[in-house]
């Protein structure tokens, strides 16, 4: 019951006429850069970051929560209409929504959407509002052994199950903490990697780090690419849905929210592995698997409700622990910090206007964006008839505009130019920028706890694992690192020898 009336609490924060307007702004905001092709959530949130700066935290944080949402819907309107994925996470809905409006069912592909969204969301931050206060209690009694081990699980998790190869996903990591590390030691107050430069004695904002690894390096990297000829955009009305779409959708959208809010919540769970796991067992179950590969409304449903339960459940550890799992939630655990403010067990205690506040504009958020979405797709598709080269120019002039408002100073501007370069070249190598972007953020938390759990075993390695909850932790870190390469060995070595026994 305190879950609920705190809730209510904070549905009466969120409803102040101001706080409505914010709200809708972000909303209205984060779907406009977010249908901008090539651009994912993670990027239209580090682009607007700079934005919700000048405002109070509640009121950001509210803006901030219409931006997460709006730019999730943007990049399923991109992939539906234009057969590009914003981000991984949409890979599945491009499969099966561009298909659909190319046989001229776009607006049952993006109601699907739009709507599957909608409930996904709605349920998940009903599961997140519920869960948020059991997992507060636990992590109260938490030590910093503990808080290090879940770090160490996060770090590995990421870098284990996002990109093609373990390496460069390693590799990438080792840059983030590098960059983390970059200013003062707080213990021996002695600076660390700045060069002689004083610019860099207090690190490098989150802002310039986000804004440059992801919206500089992205923007370079596609521009890089750029097709000559225009991309085809598919014309679409106002989205709608047939009796019929109904009947095989709201079944996907019910399995994808379940799918994905536990994924979500869980460190690297992330929406990659839930949308195709939704898009698989929607297929098993279709009594129209024929339709798929070819425009089956079920393959949009499920992947889309999926990505939206898991953005919600990736909230859990965030607000709980502190502990970001995705792209998103790491930029937006650089936001909190750009206010000097730590997620973790205390937020609860120390800020529950703003986290409750947060938690009911989820909720609102979401009834604008179908509100907004539903009437107004054909508004939407005419942005992505910006021409490509101008596009791309004005995210690099707001990324600028951005990472020089963060502290008024042009060192950020020279240093957003190395980012971007640096985001631009991990693209290049095949090197994934989520677990460098995690690094860099999570990194000099880290850092706190493990000298804080060493100060306490006075030096002793033992008092990392001197708690029942590490030696947990560590085990499933030794699960995750072993256990795929053994079972990926095993199904190699009995493919073989099927082979063999074929052959011979």
């Amino acid at each position: 019951m305190d879950a609920f009336t705190e809730l209510l609490n904070g549905f009466a924060t969120a409803a102040h006429p101001t706080n409505l307007l914010y709200a809708f702004v972000g909303v209205l905001l984060g779907t406009a850069i977010g249908v901008l092709p090539g651009i994912g959530p993670a990027m239209t949130i580090a682009l607007l970051l700079p934005l919700t700066y000048t405002l109070e935290p509640t009121q950001a944080f509210i803006m901030f929560a219409g931006i997460y949402y709006g730019g999730m819907y943007g990049g399923s309107t991109t992939s539906i209409l234009l057969n590009t994925p914003g981000e991984s996470a949409s890979v599945v809905t491009a499969i099966e929504g561009n298909k659909m409006a190319r046989k001229g069912r776009a607006a049952a592909a993006l109601a699907t959407a739009a709507i599957g969204s909608f409930i996904a969301g709605t349920i998940g931050t009903l599961c997140l509002a519920l869960l948020a206060p059991v997992i507060v209690k636990l992590a109260v009694k938490m030590g910093a052994p503990d808080y290090f081990a879940v770090m160490v699980l996060a770090f590995i998790a990421v870098t284990t199950v996002l990109g093609s190869s373990k390496i460069r996903g390693l590799a990438a990591l080792a840059i983030g903490l590098l960059i983390g590390t970059i200013g003062i030691d707080p213990t021996s107050g002695q600076q660390r990697l700045t060069l002689g430069l004083p610019e860099l004695a207090d690190g490098i904002d989150v802002v310039v780090v986000a804004v440059g690894l992801f919206a500089v390096g992205e923007a370079l990297w596609i521009a890089a690419h750029l097709r000559r000829t225009p991309a085809e955009i598919i014309t679409v009305g106002a989205a709608r849905m047939s009796r019929e779409d109904w009947r095989r959708s709201w079944k996907p959208w019910l399995r994808g929210t379940v799918i994905g809010f536990p994924f979500g919540a869980i460190p690297a769970g992330g929406a990659e592995i839930p949308t195709f796991l939704s898009y698989v067992i929607e297929k098993k179950l279709s009594k129209h698997p024929e339709e798929f590969g070819h425009g089956a409304i079920e393959g949009v449903a499920g992947p889309e409700a999926t990505n939206n339960a898991s953005a919600a459940g990736g909230l859990v550890p965030l607000l709980t622990l502190g502990i970001p799992t995705t792209a998103t939630a790491a930029v937006m655990l650089g936001a909190f910090q750009g206010y000097g403010i730590q997620p973790g067990p205390r937020l609860l205690q120390t800020q529950p206007e703003l986290v409750w506040g947060l938690v009911a504009s989820l909720f609102i958020g979401n009834v604008i964006l179908l509100a907004l979405n539903l009437p107004l797709a054909p508004m939407w598709a005419k942005l992505l008839r910006i021409p490509r080269p101008y596009l791309y120019a004005g995210i690099l002039f707001f990324a600028s505009i951005g990472a020089y408002a963060a502290n008024l100073s042009t060192f950020d501007l020279w240093l957003l130019l190395l980012l971007g370069a640096l985001g631009f070249g991990m693209r290049r190598f095949g090197l994934p920028v989520v677990p460098a972007i995690i690094g860099i953020i999570l990194g000099p938390t880290a850092e706190e706890q493990l000298r804080r759990a060493l100060q306490i075993s006075d030096g002793h390695v033992s008092g990392l694992t001197n708690t029942w909850f590490s030696k947990i932790v560590y085990l499933v870190m030794l699960l995750v690192v072993v256990v795929p390469p053994i079972v990926s060995r095993l199904r190699k070595r009995s493919t073989d020898r099927e082979l063999t026994e074929v052959g011979g």
